[in-house]
């Protein structure tokens, strides 16, 4: 008794079988994770420094470099880059995916430990490390607005109150805050007033920094009392600074007041946040890699509401920006198109069977299928996305295969006269063979996609596991449930006779087959022709291959743009706000977007980062067509460029960038890159195919440069360290002080006032003196000259007239009001700048970057409608040959451009193995070396379809096209395996010819594969048709199943059974399935 028999005679333990399977497919269901990809992300992580007035070519060398050299020997790292811009220094480290992210966590932090003897004194705090991508999506973003709090308290607020609670919870990667700064006392000096009394800038930050102090000041005890000593040492105001006695001159306290304006402002004034157009704090939040998206963003949404509570009067909480809104609606999508396969697929097998108890049967085991696989997903800790359910659509149309070729040959038997019970148990055995091999060879196609390395494999690997485990599990249903069903709920042959309608279908339908079977016959004379149009269809898939065009991964309308402002190098702090609102103004306007966010300041001076949120795709035109529309508008400000590209799931690399495609030079000299990168650029703006093209090679920014004269400044016991040191307290807003309050830190800022910071003509108020450094205490040697900003590009002194006048107005503390800033040496002597320095001006990066620890600019990209990446690359590479680029610059794509070219190397590969995997396993089953040939000769027709469908729809070869193409491999075989094991099994058994088994075979399966093949295309039609949340990446499937069906259905009906005729002639041993296995033909 066969296993499938032994079911079908026990209908209880079958039935219950069936409901646990259910039953558990539905619980796992209710639990499975909900995600919009398979969970499967680079382990990247970031390292940051900061040092305050540091240039970026300082940062480079001073604290790139040394971290670099460190973190470069870290096992599993696949590429590094950095970016050091003024007072910043970021380090992005990707890690190979197999490499455990807290295991890399640990390497990153004994690097750091490794490299803290190599970097500068100056730092203010060690560096540090985040376990997340700044380069990814933010997945919330949260903003902060008042009438009644400046945007400092809102900072201090988000930054103690909100920020820290956030980033507690499982997932968050890292809260980033910006569009201010943390609360601080300034003080802001007077030149004239210093110069006036004669005090030294490093003695007013001497006395700033012993004037405010908490250290243990121990204990008191007396027998049986204990007494903690306090002090009041802390000074937590700005007016309480006021009074601070910072010199004596003539028997007079000088008080700081005197010499500078105290506030209780921010840290820095150069940050500014813009929440739909009003003053705001911004806080973006962005996930761990491997974190789970959507439960991230419930519980950060959840502890809002708690946050909100506990905030001042006065404080607005608002969600600007939420990624799991789109992804519900894209799996709700999605679900709602598995659903319509569902209904669609029984539909057909109601049309061609025409008898709702026979179509009951199909009905029930397609379902239990789909839903028993849930129980797998679970148990295989998968996730309820876009691509499982995407697996789970187009598998619709594979599962009900199994049960339409049992149901049908049961049918079948049981219009021959036999009784319901003999039937099934006989017709299940009969296909038992051939649905074994269907299911077999159609999981084997997707074991090179589980084999696929990378991330890209990673991600599909999910894919093909939820399509084999659905397919296996059809497969136990078929010979089960299935069997069982036909044999006690299908009618008996005496039933009830068909009605008109019923006849009049049918007889359609044999007219059909007859014609079939006619024009068969034609073909079966006329061999040499049908070989021929096979051999053109292999041809016309190399050729079509090539043509087509291609990319990575279809472009997502998720509701969310990314992109930032970039504008002069050389521009000021307060011209780059207003470009800020005015390009947030734009965009706010247009009728498509819900909200913009906004926010410049911090680590690049001349750039800002702008979010914004599209309203839903129900009630505004396209993501691409929205872009098309703002980029005129924002092209239209003057000096400044407004860049955005559409937020994708799947997002590859950890470079930052204002579009979204990088193609990045190294050189292991930076003038060639300097000299290379414009040039390339150039070239590429007159290609069409690109826009929005930038460079992160920034070198126009205006220096001020103070040269100066050793052997003059030696005269004067002066060092290249003291003037460091001056200039800093100058111009670096110099923390100098810090502050302890209950819950957080704040810092004294120290600083020329703000008039004096606007152009480089301060630097000759500045005088210099050794006193200076003796009173601050540091030992440093490497201090950070500070920058003076300007609007405009108004030259510096000239060296020699400021040298001359310099050295003619060295004055005493005794001197009268002047223009300038002193420091008294020990002989109270006030030393100008100009005396041994000459000032110059020049240009400056205003970033400098690094990848795996050489010079590296990258150009970044968006692609214009209707172009695609594999056109990109292209271009690119047609580009560098035009400008001759050197041999000693090579260039190379990053992210999702680099992945797009692997990718592109390992398609053909792909499905070769593909190809040479299912050949081996039908060769195992069958034990031939000839009929698995007959079966793959159904496979050129399915790849012309696929591709020709691609390119009459405009729709790129990506990734999801291939596996549309893989998949075809698996369909359109099963109709050659019907054909092939019926006809050998006839020649075998019933001493038939192979040309007449094969043309009985075709008759008696025509039904069947029709039907599997109206199965598979109406179930990839909800795909194609859709136009709801995430349609973009399910369409691009559907295009390529039904165009590869529509065209193989049509040529394989003639081709195959030629193919068989010829190959049948070559007498080879095993070329026939083994007897034992091969059951009787009826």
């Amino acid at each position: 008794m066969s296993i499938t028999e032994l079911f079908i005679r026990r209908p209880v333990a079958t039935t219950l079988l069936t409901i646990g399977i259910v039953l558990a497919g539905g619980f796992a269901f209710s639990h499975l994770r909900v995600a919009p990809l398979p969970r499967v992300d680079y382990p990247v992580m970031r390292v940051q420094a900061q040092m305050a007035g540091g240039s970026p070519e300082t940062m480079a060398a001073t604290v790139a470099a040394p971290l670099e050299r460190h973190l470069g020997q870290i096992a599993g790292l696949v590429t590094m880059t950095s970016q050091s811009s003024s007072a910043n220094t970021q380090i992005i480290l990707q890690f190979d995916t197999d490499r455990d992210i807290d295991g890399a966590a640990r390497d990153v932090q004994a690097a750091l430990n490794a490299a803290h003897a190599d970097l500068p004194t100056s730092l203010k705090s060690n560096p540090t490390y985040d376990k997340f991508n700044p380069a990814d999506a933010p997945i919330l973003i949260v903003g902060l607005t008042s009438k009644r709090y400046t945007p400092g308290q809102l900072y201090d607020i988000a930054n103690s109150m909100i920020s820290q609670r956030l980033a507690q919870l499982k997932g968050v990667g890292n809260v980033q805050i910006g569009g201010s700064s943390l609360p601080a006392v300034r003080v802001d000096l007077n030149a004239d007033a210093l110069f006036k009394y004669g005090i030294a800038l490093e003695d007013v930050r001497a006395a700033l920094s012993g004037a405010n102090a908490n250290s243990p000041k121990g204990i008191i005890e007396e027998g049986d009392k204990r007494w903690q000593l306090y002090a009041n040492d802390q000074v937590l105001k700005s007016d309480d600074y006021s009074g601070l006695v910072v010199a004596y001159r003539n028997g007079r306290a000088i008080q700081l007041s005197d010499v500078a304006t105290l506030s209780d402002s921010v840290e820095t004034i150069r940050a500014q946040g813009l929440a739909n157009g009003e003053p705001a704090v911004v806080m973006i939040i962005f996930k761990q890699p491997n974190a789970n998206i959507v439960e991230t963003v419930d519980a950060a949404k959840a502890l809002l509401p708690q946050l909100q509570a506990g905030l001042p009067d006065g404080v607005k909480m608002i969600v600007a920006a939420d990624r799991s809104v789109t992804i519900r609606a894209s799996l709700a999508d999605t679900e709602r198109t598995l659903v319509l396969s569902v209904l669609l697929v029984i539909l057909v097998v109601f049309v061609f069977l025409r008898n709702a108890r026979a179509t009951l049967v199909p009905s029930i085991a397609l379902p239990v299928s789909l839903i028993g696989t849930f129980a797998a997903m679970y148990l295989l800790d998968y996730s309820l996305d876009n691509l499982s359910l995407m697996a789970l659509t187009v598998a619709t149309g594979f599962v009900v295969d199994d049960a339409i070729v049992v149901l049908e040959n049961v049918t079948r038997l049981i219009e021959a006269g036999k009784p319901r019970l003999q039937a099934a148990i006989e017709g299940a055995r009969q296909v038992s063979f051939t649905v074994i091999s269907m299911s077999v060879s159609l999981i084997a196609v997707f074991l090179p996609i589980m084999l696929m390395t990378g991330l890209v494999g990673k991600i599909f690997r999910e894919f093909a596991a939820v399509m084999s485990l659905a397919i296996l599990i059809s497969l136990v249903v078929s010979l089960t449930t299935t069997a069982t069903l036909s044999a006690y709920v299908l009618p008996p042959a005496a039933g009830k006779q068909p009605g008109r309608l019923s006849r009049r279908v049918e007889s359609a339908f044999i007219a059909v087959q007859d014609l079939y079977v006619r024009s068969l016959a034609h073909a079966m004379h006329h061999k040499l022709l049908v070989t021929l149009s096979l051999l053109v269809t292999i041809g016309l898939n190399v050729v079509l291959f090539v043509i087509v065009p291609k990319g990575l991964f279809p472009q997502q309308d998720a509701g969310l743009l990314m992109g930032g402002i970039q504008a002069d190098q050389a521009i000021s702090f307060q011209a780059m706000r207003d470009k800020l609102k005015t390009a947030a103004a734009i965009v706010q306007a247009d009728p498509a977007v819900e909200a913009t966010i906004g926010f410049t300041g911090g680590r690049s001076t001349n750039s800002a980062n702008v979010f914004v949120s599209l309203k839903p795709r129900s009630e505004r035109d396209g993501v691409q067509q929205v872009m098309d529309r703002l980029r005129p508008q924002l092209s239209a400000i003057a000096g400044a460029r407004l860049t955005m590209f559409p937020m994708q799931d799947l997002f590859i690399g950890g470079r930052q960038s204002f579009s979204q495609f990088q193609y990045t030079l190294q050189s292991d000299s930076t003038a060639l890159l300097y000299t290379w990168t414009p040039k390339l650029l150039a070239e590429l703006k007159n290609d069409p195919i690109f826009t929005d093209l930038q460079t992160d090679q920034q070198i126009g920014g205006v220096q001020s440069r103070v040269v100066i004269d050793r052997p003059t400044a030696a005269r004067f016991n002066l060092t290249p360290e003291i003037v460091d040191a001056t200039l800093y307290d100058a111009f670096g807003e110099r923390q100098v002080s810090t502050i302890y309050k209950e819950i957080n830190q704040y810092h004294v800022v120290m600083g020329l006032a703000p008039q004096d910071l606007e152009d480089p003509s301060s630097l000759s108020k500045i005088y210099v003196s050794t006193s200076g450094l003796s009173a601050s205490g540091s030992s440093s040697t490497n201090f950070a000259g500070g920058t003076a900003t300007s609007g405009s590009s108004s030259s510096g002194t000239s060296s020699s007239s400021a040298k001359n006048q310099s050295t003619n107005s060295i004055a005493t503390s005794s001197s009268s009001a002047s223009s300038g800033s002193a420091i008294s040496t020990s002989s109270e002597t006030m030393i100008p700048l100009g005396a041994f320095a000459r000032f110059e001006e020049g240009a400056t990066p205003v970033q400098v970057n690094h990848q795996d620890g050489f010079a590296a600019s990258t150009i970044s990209f968006n692609l214009a409608t209707g172009h695609t990446l594999d056109e990109a690359v292209t271009a690119i590479a047609r580009a560098e040959q035009t400008i001759h680029l050197p041999t000693s610059v090579h260039g190379a794509f990053a992210g999702t451009a680099s992945s797009f070219q692997q990718a592109l190397r390992a398609e053909v590969i792909l499905i070769i193995v593909a190809l040479f995997t299912v050949y081996a396993v039908l060769g195992i089953l069958y034990e031939s070396w000839i009929h698995p040939l007959t079966i793959l000769s159904t496979l050129p027709s399915a790849g012309v379809g696929a591709v020709l469908a691609l390119l009459i729809s405009g729709t790129e070869f990506s990734i999801i096209a291939l596996i549309g193409v893989i998949l075809l491999i698996g369909i359109v075989k099963k109709n050659a395996i019907m054909m092939i094991d019926f006809a050998l099994t006839a020649t075998r058994t019933e001493v038939m010819s192979a040309e007449e088994a094969i043309l009985k075979a075709c008759r008696l399966r025509f039904r069947p594969i029709m039907m599997t093949t109206f199965s598979a295309v109406l179930g990839a039609v909800p795909l194609l048709l859709d136009s709801g949340e995430g349609s973009e990446l399910r369409r691009p499937l559907g295009i390529a199943i039904i165009g590869g069906l529509l065209v193989s259905q049509v040529l394989t009906l003639y081709t195959t059974p030629v193919v068989y005729v010829l190959l049948d002639r070559f007498h080879l041993r095993g070329r026939s399935p083994l007897p034992q296995a091969l059951p009787k033909a009826e």
